[in-house]
């Protein structure tokens, strides 16, 4: 629970602080009430403490701004006022709660603590989640009443995913919500506490991933139904540590098995046609070599589907139908018994795998397609949508209220939502509903379709991390056309997986069964055209099977590792075979790791997510700037590229803007480098959070940033850094020695194609546009053209 206390008293902010972080709650604190407000716009806070006498703003001016802008997190006033006139002014002014100094601690955190439960049930008094047992109000945390003994910051991290037991945080808004912006650890922070929490969880008996790992995207909670099927608690292959993945693995499978059933079937009959032929001594060298393919491809199949046995008997029926020399008759009998046992093994597989759902195949892959929610009162509106969406691909669903908007999400997630916020009125509710699905992880796209287009509104919608604002009323294609774009770039942003098999059974097995995990994954049936697909698609991991008719999984391997560009992509190699010759093969051509077959466990997944993982944290120390936490230059250019060429395809603006941190070498020479590297983490901090959605935001030079806006005209991007020049204005920071000074920025900002078609031009343009700022006396934005716009 983070809390912001806005006191102007020293010796009573710093008492304050320590109450309030003795009971584990994450502190920040503004001397003055537009500080305040400043942070209140930038960070998420649970509660705000404020007091009436603040410089600059007071506390009841400060306290009807955030009421009229919406903000409903509980305001507690504390002040030495005592009058009923004083508290029934706080209270008008949207206070929630009003306390007179001196006051007891107990009913200061007492009152907090109510304040915090009003916000609704997910604040109840005590939280539990299966067997564990959170008490905030004592502080006690037990697992199957045995105590749990916790680190402020442990207590801290359960609780925030208590309070939200059904969403996945990325490790940015976990460091967001319960590290103040003083503090800037990076994610090795929330990895270490993490660790330690599993460490005690294990102490106690309980699953170590009772807050699990989710790929690529943080962390959660476990969900109690996998708990409760949990047996082992060590290892990831345990039932405890797969359930979910074996539920989604056996769904997968029967769809995939409805698929090609009838497939396997012909792959049958050719083999009985061929051992019939062999019986009557008839059998065509044509015919017992697409027999012998046809039982390889069986036998890595089946396995797939968790049918070794119809492996291990097609294996044999390939090695029969292998050999150069006819085949005597003992051999010509033992392969029709194979042949008749392996039609029986199928026959029973046919049964246990089959769905048994009555539907049509094609509504099945219907389901497939991509779901767009819309949310508006208009239903006539929302129809003619849902009619033109047919043509872009997407299915549709349509909600007029929110509650409804709400149920449906939580039956089917949507791949995008075009949302009007006049669906509520007041447009709290609708927005708060935009900023949830934008942040919450993996973030949905939300574009807004409003008869609104005030320059405010656009500016909100941005904030709140909207993909989109269209102005009612559009042509339905103009809107899905929009929206298409939007789930195109959601996709992007996935994670690759390119999969080389020539058995199209194991490539839509392996696809039904990664892509609910969030990956991207690209399969291909013809080695021959590898090299072009995998310099398309630009996958972050290959599985290659082992053994394939054109080129083996071996040789595409040592091209790969020839190659000076792929040559240290990741490859994870299928194969039915683990001897100690097959496995020396793999590693020796440069596998990383291998998964043997049947896949149908979660082996696969789990070694995916693990070595993907791994990636992402190498990935990530080589992208980003260390002090900062953003993109670094070379990270930055490649993300501006795809920005730029994304640009041109679909005809659309982006402005970018260059920053540069006025007088930086005077704080260094004057503070020293501690505190310019305190500043520096600020900064990025703040950054990261006024530009979270559609933007690039990166340190090209020591004090010089870049930040890229898709989809923005340039009066709207200097809008934006008008208010962050505004945010900085406000902010005090503090040298070792006490010393408070402030910061500012100065900056010039360019558009695309208007001042510049690449990025060295348009690099160009916003550098000179920066430079006129800086002649300008600094602290102050210039356009590209001549422009300004100051604070």
């Amino acid at each position: 629970m983070k809390i912001l206390v806005v006191e102007d008293d020293e010796a009573n902010a710093d008492m304050l602080a320590c109450i309030l972080c003795n009971q584990n709650y994450t502190v920040e604190v503004a001397k003055d009430g537009e500080v305040a407000w400043e942070l209140i716009v930038v960070y998420d806070y649970d509660l705000l403490l404020i007091d009436i006498t603040l410089p600059h703003l007071d506390g009841i001016s400060l306290c009807r701004r955030i009421r009229t802008h919406s903000y409903q997190m509980p305001i507690l006033l504390v002040t030495g006022r005592s009058s009923s006139h004083d508290q029934a002014i706080g209270l008008d002014a949207g206070a929630d709660a009003y306390m007179v100094k001196p006051f007891d601690h107990e009913v200061l955190i007492a009152g907090i603590r109510a304040l915090l439960r009003r916000r609704g049930t997910a604040f109840q008094s005590v939280l539990e989640w299966g067997s564990l047992r959170f008490d905030p109000a004592t502080r006690e945390v037990t697992y199957a009443e045995q105590p749990l003994s916790l680190s402020p910051k442990e207590f801290s991290i359960l609780e925030f995913f208590l309070r939200n037991g059904r969403r996945v945080f990325t490790y940015s808004v976990i460091l967001d919500q319960l590290w103040a912006y003083e503090e800037t650890p990076g994610e090795d922070a929330v990895r270490t506490h993490i660790k330690g929490l599993r460490q005690k969880f294990r102490r106690v008996g309980a699953p170590t991933d009772l807050i699990e790992t989710v790929y690529g995207l943080g962390y959660r909670l476990k969900p109690l139904e996998a708990i409760a099927d949990s047996i082992s608690t060590d290892q990831l292959t345990s039932s405890q540590g797969t359930q979910p993945i074996q539920q989604q693995t056996l769904s997968a499978l029967s769809k995939v098995w409805d698929r090609f059933k009838t497939r396997v079937n012909e792959q049958v009959i050719i083999l009985e046609q061929a051992s019939a032929a062999l019986m009557q001594q008839m059998l065509s060298p044509d015919i017992q070599q697409q027999a012998s393919q046809e039982a390889h491809t069986l036998s890595d199949s089946l396995a797939t589907f968790g049918l070794p046995e119809g492996s291990r008997i097609a294996e044999k029926i390939e090695q029969l139908l292998h050999v150069n020399e006819s085949l005597k008759s003992d051999q010509t009998l033992c392969l029709y018994e194979l042949v008749t046992a392996l039609r029986q093994e199928i026959d029973r597989a046919s049964n246990d795998l089959t769905t048994e759902r009555s539907e049509q195949e094609e509504s099945v892959f219907a389901n497939e397609r991509p779901l767009l929610l819309i949310i508006d009162p208009d239903r006539q509106l929302a129809e003619q949508l849902v009619n033109e969406a047919v043509n872009w691909g997407f299915r549709s669903a349509i909600a007029t209220t929110l509650s409804e908007a709400e149920t449906k999400i939580e039956q089917d997630a949507p791949t995008v939502v075009l949302l009007d916020p006049d669906i509520t009125h007041p447009t709290t509710d609708s927005l708060k509903l935009l900023a949830k699905l934008s942040h919450q992880t993996p973030a949905v796209p939300v574009l807004v379709l409003t008869s609104h287009d005030q320059l405010t509104d656009r500016l909100e919608v941005a904030q709140l991390g909207g993909h989109g604002f269209l102005h009612k009323p559009l042509p339905p294609a103009h809107v899905l056309k929009a929206i298409a774009q939007a789930a195109q770039r959601a996709e992007a942003a996935k994670q690759r997986v390119m999969v080389i098999d020539d058995d199209p059974q194991i490539l839509a097995t392996l696809k039904g069964f990664l892509e609910p995990w969030g990956l991207s994954v690209i399969t291909l049936n013809d080695p021959q055209r590898f090299w072009e697909t995998l310099e398309s698609c630009s996958p972050d991991l290959l599985i290659l099977d082992m053994k394939m008719s054109a080129l083996s999984g071996v040789e595409l391997c040592q091209i790969i590792r020839n190659d000076s560009h792929w040559g240290h992509l990741p490859i994870i190699f299928l194969t039915a075979h683990t001897d100690a010759t097959i496995i020396n093969q793999v590693f020796s051509v440069g596998a990383d790791d291998f998964v043997s077959k049947p896949i149908m466990n979660p082996e696969l997944v789990s070694r995916i997510i693990n070595r993907l993982e791994r990636i992402k944290l190498l990935q990530n120390a080589a992208e980003t700037d260390h002090l900062t936490k953003l993109s670094n230059r070379r990270k930055s250019t490649q993300d501006l590229n795809k920005y730029l060429q994304l640009a041109n395809q679909q005809n659309q603006l982006l402005c970018l803007a260059v920053l540069d941190l006025d007088n930086f070498k005077e704080i260094n020479d004057h503070h020293g480098y501690n505190t310019g590297d305190m500043v520096m983490r600020q900064w990025g901090q703040l950054l990261r959070q006024t530009f979270r959605q559609n933007a690039v935001v990166a340190r090209w030079e020591s004090d010089e940033f870049v930040v890229a806006l898709s989809s923005m005209i340039k009066a709207d991007g200097i809008q934006r850094l008008t208010q962050l020049l505004a945010t900085l204005h406000h902010r005090q920071f503090v040298a070792p020695d006490q010393t408070q000074f402030r910061i500012t920025f100065s900056a010039g900002i360019a558009q695309y194609p208007d001042d510049g078609t690449d990025l060295h031009s348009l690099y160009q343009a916003a550098s000179e546009a920066l430079h006129q700022s800086k002649v300008a006396g600094c602290a102050c934005i210039f356009s590209a053209g001549g422009s300004r716009a100051s604070v």
